[in-house]
This record gives structure tokens, C-alpha cells and sequence, in this order.
């Protein structure tokens, strides 16, 4: 579990996800306590692992959602905040087929996007509202909703762990907090 609590590892499993010409600004361990990822995706079709590119697809609506506690990786970069899982673990999958998609943004699939990689980027655009409170023990308590539906509810902690691989967490938390202070109030 100590390998959590590494700056190296952090920046490597959020940079597998920063958008081209971006950097990651700021990045810290944190806990999600709830998670749910709504998506569309056009012309394209569901395999077991993910979705496939094709011209002639329909459409696919996706929720991806887990309700307990685990460890994430949370960064933001010029325009975007990025959410990795420390440790890979199970997700709550429901599809849409034949979504009504009147009125939605529709992610038009280009290459095969597997189901894993899907609620890991999302622009700071994005957000429709960000309320941070005080949690526990210096805690923050951060409660993100985005204008598709997704919503996160994470758990910014005072300390970056034991061990002292995470020398630049105190800082990047108060950068991630100032950063999304504001944001949809």
C-alpha cells in the first residue's frame, strides 16, 4: 500500500490521461467516497472490454458508478481534472442501447475505448458546481457535479501518507482547492 503514497506513481497513472499539450499542474492521493460517470457514445458498439468504432453503430449510454471508499489519484491540469484509481477495483455498469439522446452530448467513438479508462478526464468547463467543506482531521470534502450527470463525492486529505513520497501534497491540495473554489456557486 506504501507504493500509494508515491509521487512518481501518481504522476504516471494521471499522466496516462492528461490530454494532449497539457500538464498536470497539481496532483494528490485522495479518497472518493462515491463516484458515478454518465456518458453517450455515437457510432460505435459494446463489446465485454469496451467500445468499438463503427461507422453504421448506434448509440450507447453508460453509467459508471461505485459506492464505497477507495484510493484515487486526483490532478488538474490547464483545463482538466483527471481521476485515476490507485488500485484497479470493480465498477457498477448499466447500458443504454437505444438512449434517447435528444438534447445530449454525444462522444463520437474514433478508436476502442475500454469501459476502465472511461470517468478518468473530464474539462474543468465541465463542472456545474464544486462545494468544498471541512472534513475531519484538516480534511476537505469535496462534492463535484458535472453538467452530464456524473457526480463525485472525494475526500482530500490533510497529509499525503507515510513515508514522505508525496513531499509536494500539502501544496498541490491547496492548488487543487483554489482551483475549484468557486466553480459553480
Amino acid at each position: 500500500m506504501s507504493e500509494i503514497f508515491d509521487e512518481t506513481n501518481m504522476r504516471q497513472s494521471l499522466g496516462n490521461y492528461i490530454p494532449e499539450g497539457e500538464i498536470l499542474l497539481a496532483g494528490i492521493h485522495a479518497l472518493a467516497k462515491e463516484s458515478r460517470v454518465r456518458c453517450v457514445f455515437g457510432k460505435c458498439y459494446r463489446t465485454e472490454n469496451g467500445l468499438v468504432p463503427d461507422e453504421d453503430g448506434g448509440s450507447v449510454a453508460l453509467e459508471k458508478a461505485k459506492f464505497s471508499t477507495y484510493d484515487i489519484y486526483f490532478g488538474i491540469t490547464q483545463s482538466s481534472m483527471v481521476i485515476t484509481e490507485c488500485e484497479k477495483g470493480s465498477y457498477f455498469y448499466e447500458f443504454n442501447d437505444e438512449p434517447n439522446v435528444r438534447g445530449m452530448d454525444i462522444q463520437e467513438v474514433e478508436a476502442e475505448i475500454f469501459f476502465e479508462d472511461i470517468g478518468t478526464c473530464f474539462p474543468l468547463a465541465d463542472i456545474q458546481s464544486c462545494r468544498l467543506a471541512r472534513g475531519w482531521m484538516g480534511s476537505v470534502k469535496c462534492f463535484i457535479t458535472m453538467k452530464n450527470g456524473s457526480s463525485f463525492k472525494l475526500l482530500l486529505p490533510k497529509l499525503g501518507g507515510v513515508g514522505g513520497g508525496m513531499p509536494n501534497h500539502a501544496k498541490y491540495r491547496e492548488a487543487i482547492i483554489e482551483r475549484l473554489s468557486g466553480i459553480g456557486e
